[in-house]
């Protein structure tokens, strides 16, 4: 995957995109990122990249001319150009799935109070939404797209598998993990997980799953919705709990 970003700011990406998974994705040759700076298409010498809006307002607006500028200097081949911005789609697990099977993404990273609204017009396929609130530009939004996205791209984990069995990979949270040592202070690992019965383990894990989302995020159930298998596993899941409770002794008053 090719990832071109068009930002004022390049320098913020150094850390975030040169480290860990990434880097590694990077070295092998898996994905390719690239920054450029709008201010270097800019045509005045101080390199002006924004202006007063028409109509007048607080604050300042992207210019179009540097930006579309910027991205005309892009070699594209199967090319997918997205803004970051407030009004744009809600970006989930599943977005991030469409997003990674494609060959080439344009980031465009908005600052000031927004840009030049003939961007959108002419170049953007998508406007992307991290969440309802607002950020001083659309950098660090585009560094959680990315990172969302480029992990997914086969190759790039290494395990497969890692990926599929993630929080929100089937809408629902993930499982409790555990490792040495056994005991911690009292907190022991489940003893299923040390059983070696692999198809025991998969229920366990499926069903904490449940329970977790249940719990914590019912809200992805109510769109998922659950198949027979599933809500047996998950009253599974309450009997145990009630039974646990159950063993809990009683304080007097």
């Amino acid at each position: 995957m090719k990832i071109d970003i068009l930002t004022l700011f390049p320098e913020m990406f150094n850390g975030p995109l040169n480290s860990s998974i990434l880097k590694k994705a990077q070295e092998k040759g898996i994905i390719t990122i690239n920054y450029i700076n709008i201010r270097d298409f800019t045509t005045d010498r101080h390199h002006q990249a924004d202006d007063k809006p028409y109509g007048g307002g607080a604050g300042m607006v992207m210019k179009v001319e540097p930006v579309i500028n910027a991205y005309e200097a892009i070699p594209k081949n199967n090319s997918f150009t997205i803004m970051l911005s407030p009004q744009g789609r809600k970006f989930n697990q599943k977005f991030a799935r469409e997003l990674s099977r494609k060959e080439h993404l344009i980031f465009i990273c908005g600052h000031y109070e927004g840009i030049d609204e003939r961007v959108r017009q002419l170049i953007v396929d998508e406007e992307i939404s991290i969440g309802d609130y607002v950020l001083t530009g659309g950098e660090i939004a585009a560094m959680v797209v990315i990172d969302a996205v480029a992990r997914l791209v086969p190759g790039v984990l290494g395990d497969e598998v890692s990926a599929e069995e993630e929080s929100f990979s089937d809408q629902l949270l993930e499982y409790p993990h555990y490792t040495r040592p056994r005991n911690f202070r009292g907190l022991e690992v489940p003893e299923v997980l040390l059983s070696g019965n692999h198809k025991k383990i998969d229920l366990w894990r499926k069903k904490q799953s449940l329970l977790n989302t249940f719990f914590r995020r019912r809200d992805l159930l109510k769109i998922r919705g659950l198949t027979k298998e599933e809500k047996i596993l998950l009253w599974q899941g309450f009997f145990e709990l009630a039974m646990l409770i159950d063993e809990i002794p009683e304080r007097s008053e």
